[in-house]
């Protein structure tokens, strides 16, 4: 806890964002810095509550209780080993994780919770900027080797326990870049890439080998690493992208979101991107309202769109928490992302029903319809309208995993999502091959897929200690 009064005392407060006209013109992120001491008098909110169920509320089960109270006492250096003895990242959480330990904050039932997230990222980068984050290469080697397949954080943090256990860890990525979806998903205005790099310096350092342009399954037949390896473990995510299939799918100018995404990363990298999807000048649709939806509202933004909406097929959340999802569960409300302020529109209830284009097969319109309820959806009545529109960008989640290829060539069973299967120990159907992430579990959170990876990492450090590997 912090002091024991604190939550009497002080009121909520997190970091406030850039001026709009200022960050819609660059893609810097978009949060002002706040100051160390603001942070200590959050800290100090935090409650002696018996039953800190904001550990519950976290996937990788912070001890958050504990951060707090070091921050409230000015005890930087030791806030930041506790806080990595359960997340390996957390300067990604910090910054894009959507905070279900807030949700859970026993605080929270009556009051605004403590505003644990923005203490989590300032231990993390005070850290940083003091020099106390180290390369940790392990004292001795096994002498056994370990191929992790997909380099988004459920890899990343399986990759850094397994080496750190003494195991030597290829991590193979096939994007020229290492650090999936936090490298090409996630925009910059949210996470700046060089937060990823110095992550991603520090894991080389300890010893990780990286292999980018590295496609198992593709350029990199997936039999080889069942002969080099004692281990696999798979964490390649949700990759294939829910489909609209409506009439006028086919029409140019109809985009999955995580096509168009990824090339506005590349060219804030630096590199050129022929024929990028550019929102510049059109009037945009967004299907979809989850967190994908809001990431290329704000790409659309600084792209100057002339206009974007985003429909959403669910209704209007309410603005507070809704009784349906009570306390300490994940509350079912409205919420306004840092691109909602940016402008653009949205609208909740409608269905797609088709598109239709020009001469030249350019989508010009959206046809939909008002629905009802979950999970039916039923169309309402005479309520059919229709949308100009040059562009459309689908952001309707993902499937699960993409079986051609590397799933398909190791021949591991799915369940009945389409996931990979698992045991309770992460492993496959075949013997030491491993899957952890959205792989494993479908579409989730940052924060789960670094809980997934830390689990696995310990269950095939456990296997290899006792002799197993692929059969």
């Amino acid at each position: 806890m912090g002091k024991v009064t604190g939550f009497k005392e002080y009121e909520r407060e997190t970091p406030a964002r850039r001026p709009v006209p200022e960050r819609v013109k660059d893609y810097f992120e978009v949060y002002l810095p706040f100051a160390d001491e603001k942070v200590r008098t959050q800290a100090a909110r935090c409650m002696d509550c018996g039953i800190p169920f904001c550990h519950t509320g976290c996937p990788v089960n912070n001890v958050i209780p504990d951060w707090n109270d070091l921050v409230y006492r000015d005890e930087w250096q030791e806030a930041i080993r506790v806080l990595h003895s359960t997340n390996n990242f957390p300067e990604f959480t910090g910054r894009i994780c959507p905070a279900p330990c807030e949700a859970a904050c026993v605080l929270g039932i009556n009051e605004p919770p403590v505003s644990i997230k923005v203490i989590e990222k300032t231990i993390v980068d005070r850290a940083w900027k003091e020099g106390w984050i180290k390369p940790e290469p392990p004292a001795t080697r096994t002498g056994k080797r370990v191929a992790v397949v997909g380099s988004g954080p459920a890899g990343m943090a399986a990759a850094q326990q397994l080496n750190r256990a003494g195991h030597w860890v290829t991590l193979f990525e096939k994007a020229d870049r290492i650090g999936g979806l936090l490298r090409y998903g996630i925009p910059d205005f949210k996470m700046e890439k060089n937060v990823l790099d110095r992550r991603l310096e520090q894991i080389a350092a300890e010893g990780v080998i990286f292999k980018p342009n590295a496609h198992v399954g593709g350029n990199v037949p997936a039999a080889d690493l069942r002969k080099e390896f004692a281990a696999i473990l798979l964490s390649g995510g949700a990759e294939n992208p829910r489909d609209l299939k409506v009439p006028g799918r086919e029409l140019k100018g109809i985009h999955f979101a995580m096509d168009f995404l990824p090339q506005q990363n590349k060219r804030v990298a630096g590199d050129s991107v022929p024929d990028q999807i550019l929102a510049t000048g059109k009037r945009v649709v967004i299907i979809g309202g989850g967190d994908t939806g809001a990431d290329c509202l704000g790409t659309c933004h600084r792209q100057n769109a002339k206009s974007v909406l985003q429909f959403e097929i669910m209704p209007m959340p309410p603005a507070e928490r809704s009784s349906t999802t009570p306390w300490p569960l994940w509350p079912l409300q409205l919420r306004t992302e840092s691109a909602h302020e940016e402008g653009g529109a949205r609208d909740w209830a409608a269905g797609t029903t088709k598109f239709t284009g020009d001469e030249n097969g350019n989508v010009k319109q959206l046809h939909a319809v008002r629905v009802g309820p979950p999970p039916r959806f039923e169309p309402l009545p005479d309520s059919e309208f229709a949308i100009d529109a040059d562009l459309i960008l689908l952001a309707l989640g993902f499937t699960g995993p993409v079986q051609r290829g590397m799933v398909d060539q190791l021949g591991v069973d799915l369940d009945g999502r389409g996931n990979i299967a698992t045991k309770g120990n992460y492993m496959c159907s075949v013997p030491g091959i491993f899957a952890a992430g959205d792989m494993r579990r479908g579409q989730s959170l940052v924060v789960w897929a670094i809980a997934e990876g830390r689990s696995a990492a310990s269950a095939i450090n456990d296997y290899l200690v006792s002799g197993g590997r692929i059969r």
